[in-house]
């Protein structure tokens, strides 16, 4: 779920950061640029781990500031294709179900990927697996702030800068989202397969 990637860049350091430590400078410059960002192809960026090479600085004409080529680590959030993660229900539509991390919520489980048979409660705004075992048939709700369990089926990223310029929707101009799917046994709400629901 989480990966350590190695970056180089260079940090441009304001004359307001002079008064610090140049590691702790350069530390709290890429934090501000890269934390909770979206950075393709690796992912969203979480915080810094550790820089491993600071090389010369210098600085241009008529610029106060000073510029440091760094060599560093960095630990970014982006799940592996299949990889089984447990989240809470965001919110539903009757497209599928939003599902949230705490920390990312571009998360989205199309109606497709979800238990069947299946349908979507308008005046509940929710999402119901009418599951049957043989005997008789039950209707489970995928309510708001329940844990769900999903698999990653695949990551999206979009150019957000693009398809602002084309006119498209928020939903599409997300930097970054994860498509699941809870149509397997064992995956939705962890509710649905504690021992005293079989």
């Amino acid at each position: 779920m989480f990966q350590l990637i190695e970056l180089r860049n260079n940090v441009g350091i304001r004359p307001s950061l002079f008064k610090l430590e140049q590691t702790r400078a350069i530390k709290e410059v890429l934090n501000t640029k890269l934390a909770n960002k979206v950075l393709f192809p690796h992912g969203l960026c979480i915080a810094l781990h550790d820089i491993l090479q600071i090389g010369e600085s210098f600085s241009f004409p008529g610029d106060a500031g000073t510029y440091t080529s760094v060599l560093f680590r960095y630990i970014v959030f982006r799940p592996f294709e299949e990889e089984v993660i447990i989240g809470k229900v965001r919110r539903s539509s009757s497209d599928g179900v939003w599902v949230t991390l705490g920390f990312f919520e571009d998360i989205f489980i199309p109606e497709t990927y979800l238990q069947s048979p299946h349908r979507f409660d308008p005046e509940e705004n929710c999402w119901v697996w009418e599951y049957s075992d043989g005997l008789e048939t039950h209707n489970l709700y995928m309510d708001e702030r329940e844990e769900i369990r999903f698999r990653v089926v695949k990551i999206e990223f979009n150019d957000v800068a693009k398809g602002a310029a084309s006119g498209q929707d928020s939903e599409e101009l997300l930097p970054m989202k994860i498509i699941g799917t809870i149509s397997e046994p064992g995956l939705g709400l962890l509710s649905w397969w504690k021992e005293d629901n079989i």
